[in-house]
């Protein structure tokens, strides 16, 4: 598709993990205004006061585009079965587009360093949310709506520099996003039809980067993300989320690449 066809994601079921807050919730209103009528919106997150304030600002503003919520914990597999249960309910014959934006993670613990992680219990949690559950929700949404004619399928994953380079003192979220990275980059080479994307949306004004700030224990990094907040360097969750919708109008991009917000 060239930029001129790509006015619009066409008439989608698209799905947004971890919606209620920070870039999730930016995704979900700026996809929301690129889809057909007829289109689903299914939004999961553990927030449920969160996502129905979300489905009711959406549901003002964006006439024709239905919105679910799923609250659910994705790191536990009856989350994962929830949300593709609603999918499941909601898609009509009339869906051309499967959307899924793997964008629920969490920090992990930042406070230590790798020699501190003894309890396997911990790291198994911290693995089960921000890993098997998005290669779980993945597999069952491919499942689910597999290829067929006139049916457009797209993966997103949103990723991080942390996927790419050693931050110290960030051991599961560097290997989290690590992972992940690869698991959609195999995705790619297995299924030549979906489109995957791995967009990183950069340092973002959001609670996340707070919470890095206030407890990171290298005292570099520390400094470098206090300083990027003192300095006004954050980008916001709008600004960040117009380059991804560019990349997924547009649909130029090589599937399976790491794309950052700064290369758009």
């Amino acid at each position: 598709m060239s930029s001129a066809e790509g006015r619009d994601l066409g008439r989608a079921l698209c799905i947004i993990t971890g919606a209620s807050r920070g870039f999730g919730r930016s995704v979900a209103k700026e996809i929301s205004r690129l889809l057909k009528p007829g289109s689903v919106l299914v939004l999961v997150a553990r927030s449920g006061d969160d996502l129905r304030a979300l489905q009711a600002e959406l549901a003002e503003s964006e006439a024709g585009v239905a919105v679910e919520c799923v609250v659910a914990d994705l790191g536990r597999m009856e989350g994962v079965d929830s949300a593709v249960r609603t999918c499941k309910e909601a898609f009509s014959e009339h869906i051309e587009h499967i959307i899924l934006v793997n964008n629920a993670a969490s920090l992990g613990d930042v406070s230590r360093y790798v020699k501190s992680f003894t309890n396997m219990a911990e790291v198994d949690s911290y693995l089960s949310f921000n890993v098997s559950s998005s290669l779980c929700l993945t597999a069952n949404i491919l499942q689910t709506f597999p290829q067929r004619p006139g049916l457009r399928r797209t993966v997103i994953n949103i990723t991080s520099l942390c996927a790419l380079q050693p931050f110290s003192s960030w051991v599961l979220y560097c290997t989290g996003k690590a992972a992940r990275e690869m698991m959609f980059k195999v995705l790619a080479e297995e299924e030549p039809d979906i489109r995957v994307l791995s967009y990183s949306p950069g340092p973002l004004d959001t609670d996340m980067q707070m919470e890095a700030r206030s407890k990171t224990a290298d005292p570099t990094i520390k400094k470098s993300l206090s300083n990027m907040f003192t300095q006004g360097q954050l980008l916001t969750c709008e600004e960040s989320c117009a380059k991804l919708m560019k990349l997924l109008l547009e649909n130029n991009f090589i599937s399976g690449a790491h794309i950052d917000v700064y290369d758009v």
